[in-house]
């Protein structure tokens, strides 16, 4: 092999080196997602739920609040469980962008639940919108915000409502 010809391999072996860590980074963040949404599942455990957070992170969520810090947000998940004492969370059509050690997605929520206080069977639809950050090798979320599309009785159900806002 000339100099010029090891060169080239070089560069193209680079080069999938770059393209497979992009690929696995976003396979490491639809993980994360997944996670998530079980730590959700498994009755909002909180401490499971806040070791996916950088300590500086946000959570935010119209008509549930937003709360700053891994602690906050801690604090937050403890008494979920008991407004909603059974929920499935699917996040769906994710759109993720990795640029180095930081990252963005928009994923769709669907979430079928019982809330507590009514016993009520219930949808919920929404927009999640998420950054993350690299820590240590680790994907980790830096914020988290979700906007509602709906949010009804099975009974009801969606038709007679606005699906998506604005």
């Amino acid at each position: 092999m000339s100099n010029g010809q090891t060169a080239d391999l070089a560069a193209v072996v680079e080069e999938l080196r770059g393209r497979v860590r992009h690929l696995e980074d976003i396979e490491a963040l639809r993980n994360l997602k997944a996670e998530y949404a079980a730590a959700c599942d498994d009755n909002y455990d909180p401490d499971r739920l806040a070791a996916l957070f950088v300590e500086d992170a946000t959570w935010e969520s119209q008509g549930m609040g937003r709360y700053e810090g891994r602690e906050a947000i801690r604090e937050f998940f403890r008494g979920i469980s008991g407004h909603f004492v059974f929920a499935l969370h699917y996040g769906l059509n994710p759109q993720i962008e990795v640029t180095g050690d930081t990252a963005r997605a928009r994923w769709y929520l669907f979430m079928p639940c019982t809330v507590g206080d009514t016993g009520k069977a219930m949808w919920r639809a929404g927009l999640d919108e998420e950054e993350y950050v690299r820590v240590e090798g680790k994907w980790m979320y830096k914020s988290k915000k979700s906007a509602p599309f709906f949010h009804t009785t099975f009974e009801e159900g969606w038709a007679k409502q606005q699906l998506i806002p604005g």
